[in-house]
Parts: structure tokens; C-alpha cells; sequence
């Protein structure tokens, strides 16, 4: 259960203003009913060290955490606790499925009348001293008890938590590998209690050398500083969105870097931006939460980008902070090994005609997800099961040589590839050499089309410009299909069609489409022309294709994705005199809200190899 959390810095000793403030919202809680002691059970820690600051420590450890676990230290909000910022923001879920150990420190009432952390306080923001210096040995404390890994070590928290969150990667940088500011301020902006209320709002506007250098001074460190991730909402009236600005200029000037994103693209349709030092690594990102107030954004659900219960101060926005910020610090790659896959079938040398069965075996230390087949580099098929295998028409490929090889995927999508194998068709279609052509979508024809389950009420799109092209479905309950339109006019009248792919890049998602309903295909139907006028229109939704499911696209969360080879039927449908169309969709509706934005613009591309 949550508890209304309040970033207004009450001391224990407050003024007359301080004094009805505080008043006035336990008056509210009272109100509401949220005063109450959330139920949670965790592991309290004593002991850990001199505690200067006068801190409670609370720990969660997932079953069988192994040695050299990542730390995640995760810091509340004024008026909650410990127990009302691990659940409820995703955090114990994301440690049970990614194996790290939970650090819930907790402020006492006798520190801060209203539960916050002293984030304005000189003394408790300086490195040796105070609080700072109570987390850092509780830090050590985890260390000593769990055997985690020093090099992955991270921080995050919300408003006045997350304030405190500049705080510990500017006084112990060494000590975090990370950090997450969820409607949090840069640190130092105020070192007295009068001088917070403005840092709050309407924020403090000073230059990116100016914020850096609070950091700067605030240790002797001379390595490397900890990546950040902030995140904000646009309609925040207790901590002003301009903080976002002002913790970006301080964390990318601390880097060296400038303030230009080298990324800005959307996440669940909200402005995310990266900002990449000189050799392209990202060292700070931001999210702008659109519309959303003062909280940590969560999406409940059980997909695998879902987290959280939403609730005071805790907002559902279809979009978890956890899940994106754990994987900002690789915390979903469990192990940096890649599987090893090897080729069993067919032999090296080996003479094909017809259907030929193509496997392979496969291992990793956290699991394989799937095994990918490829002919001369172009996927296939794949198998997501062992025994992995395909059925394969060589027939389709030209008479001669031609290399296989296998490509398997791990749980954190490390890629293991296979030694290639060359076999000969003796049957192939045409003999010789194909032609490789690749045709960039046409962005003026492209679009999206949603309606009910039935088909009912079609319309389309309007989020195209600001999101990408939408499949799956929406928070609205409708469901939504793209079309992707090519002008495949060049392909010479008598060729020989011999494989086709087409390729998408990823812009952002809401849980996981692919696993609601369960063993759902994201596929692709191919029509011969346009579907209808060559423009999206609402007829797209449910027009007849030439061919259907010709394909299917396996289930991605970045970058982008390439189908495997067309079917047949697919080969057919594709108009060497005009457009081809393709229509994207998910082959069962998901029963809840669960959908995937690709990219919009000349992003996809449709490869198609032919024999002239």
C-alpha cells in the first residue's frame, strides 16, 4: 500500500508557515484516509554502521540471489516509508525476475516531521556526513552480507528521495555505477530549509557549469561518474518540471558532454532524449511524462515492460520507470554471455533438393529465447523451443553453393552465432547469381488503422506524427493495424522472386503484445497494390489482402527487427508494376493493453531478392 508522499521539507523544528502547512496536509491525509502503516514484509537491518544521520535500513534479498548481484538502493518520498516504495513502484518484482538486492533506506519523523529526506541540509549532504554517509555504509552493510558486485551499484528515488539521489552520486560517485532522479531537484540547489521551497518552484535556473560544479566539489573524484536517468512530469506543481532541465545540465556538463540530445525520439509516446558522450555511449536520458503530476510513472499489468500498483503519488501512465530505468543500467542483461549454437543438420558439403530439415543446438547459462535460421545472412525462420529446427524449401534458392547459419538469443538478448555451413542446391530456381533490391516505405502512404475486435467502427490513427505507427492494443481498447506501402514498380517484369523480407525499427511499447494472448505472431500480409486508395484509410483495417501472413516478426524491444523470408504466397503478391502494400498485425487481440509503436518516416525497408 502507498502513502501520500509530500516534497515539502518540513524540519522537526518548523516555522509558524512550516506549521500550517503541515497541518493543512495531515488534514488532507486524515481526509483521505491514508494515514495508515502499509503492511510489508521486508528484513530491517541494525547496525550497519555509525548511522550519523540517524536512518532506518530496510532490505529486500530475492531467493537465490547469486554471488556478484547488482545493488539497487531506492529512496521514498516525504510522508512514505520504505514499505510503500518497493511493490508498489515495480522495484521487488524487477529484483526478483533480474536478480539484484533492494537497499530501502527510510527517514524517521525524529529527523523530519514530515518523513523526508534532508536533502537541503549541508550537513546531510556532504560527503562523510549525515545522511549521505548513513546510506553509503548501509550501501557497505549490503556489500559485506550479500557479496554484490561494487561495479554495479545504483540509486534512484522519488522528489525528495529523489533529490537525494544527486546527492549520494555527487558526495560518493565511485560508490554508484548509476542513478535515477524521479521528480527530484540537481544537487544542491538549496542548502537551507527557505531556500528548497524555490528550488522546488519555481526551480533555480543557473548554467551547466555552475550545477556541475556543485558536484565537482562535492568529493575528490577523478573517474568515472555515474549514468543518469531523469524523469519528470510536465503538469508537476509541487516540483517544477524546469528541475528536469536543470539536473540534465548539471549531469551532462559532469560528463563532459553537451547539451544537445544526440536522441530524441518517444517511449509510450512520451519525449525521451539521450545524450551520448564522443564515443556514443549514453550517459544521461530523460523523460518527459506528459500530463502527469508529482510521482513515479508506473503501468500495472503482467507484461514484461509492466510494473507497479498505481496509488498516491505512485501514477499510472502505461508506462514503468522502473523497467526502462533498469534497463537504462543493463540490469535486464543478467550475464553478458552469449549462447552457443552450433548447426547440426545439414552436414557441411552437403547436396539439397526440396524440403530439407535445418537444426541446430543451443545453450546458455540464463536460458535461450529463440534460434534464428539464415540463408546467406537472411533470416529464414526461427524456433523459440528445443529442439531448435526448421523446415526449409531449398528449392526456392538459385541452383549452387549457399552458407547456413544459426543465431541464437539469450533471456537478456545476448547473440551467440553458429560456424557457417555451405551446402549445394541442386534444384534451385533459375540457377546464378540473385539480385539483392531494397525499397524504403513510402511515409505520405503509411499509416495506422484501428477498430473494435469485430472489426467495427474503424478509424484511423492520428498519434502517427508524434509516436509512429501503432499495432496492438491501446489504452483506448481498440486494436490497431499498420500499413507500410512500397513502390515496387523497378523489379523487372520476368524476374524470378526467390526471398523477401521486410525490416521495422522499434520507437516504444506498452507491456508485451507478443505474449497477450499467449504465443501471439505479430505477421504480415502482402497485397498486390493498394489496398484501397494508396492513402491510410479506415477500408485498410479489413481489406482483403493477396496474400496473408506471409510472415511473422519475433517479439523486439529495440532497435529493429527483420521478418523472416516471405512465404510463397507472399513472393507472389508482390507487384513488380506498382505499390506494394504490406499490412502489419497481431494475429490474435490481446486481451488488455498491450501494444507496440514502430518507427514512422522511410525507416522500414522491404529487401527483396530476385533472379532476372
Amino acid at each position: 500500500m502507498s502513502v501520500l508522499p509530500d516534497c515539502i521539507p518540513l524540519s522537526s523544528r518548523p516555522g509558524p508557515r512550516i506549521r500550517r502547512l503541515r497541518w493543512q496536509a495531515a488534514a488532507f491525509l486524515a481526509m483521505a484516509g491514508l494515514l495508515c502503516l502499509p503492511a510489508f514484509a521486508q528484513t530491517e537491518v541494525t547496525g550497519f554502521g555509525s548511522n550519523p544521520g540517524n536512518l532506518r535500513m530496510f532490505k529486500y534479498v530475492p531467493p537465490g540471489l547469486p554471488a556478484n548481484a547488482p545493488l539497487v538502493v531506492a529512496m521514498h518520498g516525504c510522508s512514505q516509508s520504505a514499505a510503500s516504495y518497493d511493490a508498489e513502484t515495480g522495484w521487488q518484482m524487477l529484483a526478483q525476475r533480474w536478480q539484484f538486492a533492494l537497499l530501502l533506506p527510510q527517514q524517521q519523523s525524529a529527523n523530519n516531521s514530515s518523513t523526508c529526506f534532508n536533502w537541503f541540509e549541508a550537513s546531510d549532504t556532504a560527503r562523510g556526513s549525515g545522511e549521505a554517509l548513513s546510506i553509503k555504509q548501509m550501501v557497505d552493510r549490503m556489500q559485506v552480507d550479500h557479496g554484490g558486485d561494487p561495479a554495479r551499484v545504483y540509486v534512484t528515488g522519488l522528489s525528495a528521495g529523489g533529490a537525494m539521489v544527486s546527492v549520494m552520486m555527487a558526495t560518493y560517485p565511485e560508490v554508484f555505477a548509476g542513478g535515477a532522479i524521479v521528480a527530484g531537484l540537481p544537487y544542491r540547489c538549496a542548502t537551507s530549509q527557505s531556500a528548497a521551497f524555490s528550488c522546488m518552484n519555481p526551480g533555480t535556473d543557473l548554467t551547466p557549469a555552475q550545477w556541475g560544479d556543485k558536484v565537482r566539489a562535492a568529493s575528490s573524484h577523478t573517474g568515472a561518474w555515474p549514468i543518469v536517468s531523469i524523469w519528470h512530469g510536465d503538469a508537476d506543481y509541487v516540483v517544477r518540471p524546469a528541475n528536469l532541465t536543470e539536473s540534465m545540465q548539471q549531469w551532462t556538463n559532469v560528463h563532459g558532454i553537451d547539451q544537445t540530445a544526440d536522441v530524441s525520439d518517444t517511449v509510450g509516446g512520451f519525449p525521451h532524449k539521450v545524450y551520448k558522450d564522443a564515443g556514443g555511449t549514453p550517459r544521461v536520458e530523460t523523460y518527459t511524462i506528459t500530463g502527469m503530476g508529482h510521482g513515479t510513472p508506473v503501468d500495472p499489468g503482467t507484461g514484461e515492460t509492466q510494473c507497479g500498483t498505481a496509488g498516491a503519488y505512485i501514477l499510472d501512465v502505461n508506462l514503468c520507470s522502473s523497467y526502462y530505468i533498469g534497463h537504462f543500467w543493463s540490469l535486464d542483461n543478467l550475464d553478458g554471455n552469449a549462447p552457443t549454437v552450433s548447426l547440426t543438420a545439414p552436414a557441411n558439403g552437403a547436396n539439397l533438393s526440396g524440403t530439407v530439415t535445418v537444426s541446430a543446438a543451443a545453450s546458455d547459462d540464463i536460458g535461450v529465447d529463440r534460434v534464428e535460421f539464415l540463408l546467406d545472412g537472411t533470416l529464414l525462420d526461427s524456433d523459440p523451443s528445443a529442439p531448435y529446427s526448421i523446415s526449409w524449401n531449398s528449392d526456392t534458392a538459385s541452383t549452387g553453393n549457399h552458407a547456413l547459419q544459426a543465431r541464437a538469443f539469450d533471456l537478456a538478448d545476448n547473440v551467440g552465432t553458429s560456424a557457417s555451413v555451405t551446402v549445394n542446391v541442386l534444384e534451385g530456381s533459375g540457377g546464378g547469381t540473385p539480385l539483392l533490391v531494397e525499397f524504403s516505405n513510402e511515409d505520405a502512404n503509411d499509416g495506422y488503422v484501428k477498430a473494435n475486435a469485430d472489426g467495427s467502427a474503424p478509424a484511423v490513427g492520428t498519434l502517427e506524427a508524434y509516436s509512429g505507427l501503432a499495432l496492438g492494443r491501446g489504452t483506448d481498447g481498440k486494436f490497431n493495424r499498420s500499413v507500410l506501402s512500397f513502390d515496387t514498380s523497378s523489379l523487372p517484369d520476368g524476374a524470378t522472386l526467390v526471398s523477401a523480407t521486410v525490416t521495422v525499427a522499434y520507437r516504444s511499447a506498452s507491456g508485451n503484445p507478443w505474449g497477450n494472448p499467449a504465443g501471439n505472431t505479430l505477421v504480415v500480409d502482402v497485397n498486390n497494390g493498394c489496398f484501397g486508395a494508396c492513402v491510410i484509410e479506415t477500408g485498410d483495417y479489413a481489406a482483403a489482402a493477396s496474400a496473408s501472413a506471409v510472415a511473422q516478426l519475433l517479439s523486439f524491444s529495440g532497435g529493429s527487427q527483420t521478418s523472416n523470408a516471405f512465404a510463397s504466397a507472399g513472393l507472389s503478391a508482390i507487384n513488380r508494376g506498382g505499390r506494394t502494400q504490406l499490412r502489419l498485425r497481431f494475429s490474435g487481440n490481446p486481451t488488455s493493453t498491450n501494444y507496440l509503436w514502430i518507427d514512422k518516416g522511410a525507416t522500414a525497408k522491404l529487401r527483396v531478392e530476385y533472379l532476372p
